[in-house]
This record gives C-alpha cells, sequence and structure tokens, in this order.
C-alpha cells in the first residue's frame, strides 16, 4: 500500500469520530449559548473526539472490520459524555 493511500484510509477511519464530534460541540454551544460562554468550541470537540476515536478504534478491534453500527451507536454515546464532561461535568472550566 502506498503511504498516501494508507494516510487516507486513516482520515477516512476517523472522520465519523471527528465529524460527530465537531457536529455535536456546535449544536451544544449553539443550543445553550449563555450557559457556556465560558467553554470553548475547540475544547468541547476535542472533549467529545477523544473517546469517540478510542471507541472507533476499540470497534475495530472488537469486530475485526470497521463500520458495525453498534460502533457508530458506541461512538456517538462516547462523544456525548464527553461533550457533558467538558461542559457541565466535573471537567467544566470554572
Amino acid at each position: 500500500m502506498h503511504p498516501a493511500d494508507a494516510l487516507w484510509h486513516l482520515l477516512n477511519f476517523l472522520l465519523p469520530a471527528v465529524g460527530v464530534a465537531g457536529l455535536g460541540a456546535a449544536l451544544v454551544k449553539l443550543l445553550w449559548r449563555s450557559e457556556l460562554q465560558r467553554v470553548s468550541w475547540k475544547r468541547l470537540a476535542a472533549y467529545a473526539a477523544a473517546p469517540a476515536i478510542v471507541i472507533s478504534t476499540a470497534g475495530l478491534w472488537f469486530f475485526g472490520r470497521d463500520g458495525k453500527m453498534a460502533t457508530y451507536a458506541a461512538l456517538v454515546l462516547a462523544s456525548t459524555l464527553g461533550i457533558w464532561w467538558a461542559a457541565w461535568g466535573p471537567g467544566r472550566p470554572r
């Protein structure tokens, strides 16, 4: 496999996790604008993307392939928990 192909495979593997994290962070920032004024969009997206990437990797390892709906459901749940942690949980900036 050519290095450029490997890079595209890696980027396409990470895209669902990063996309869900970015979209979720943007929606939360939009819906709770006044409550989350002190929390940056980048922080929300990072706290959502990190567990989502871990779940994607775990799903690939557990199922032996990418793209299972169970992995995507767990990815959305992990991303949601990450956003909650950064926005309202103990990880919230005071």
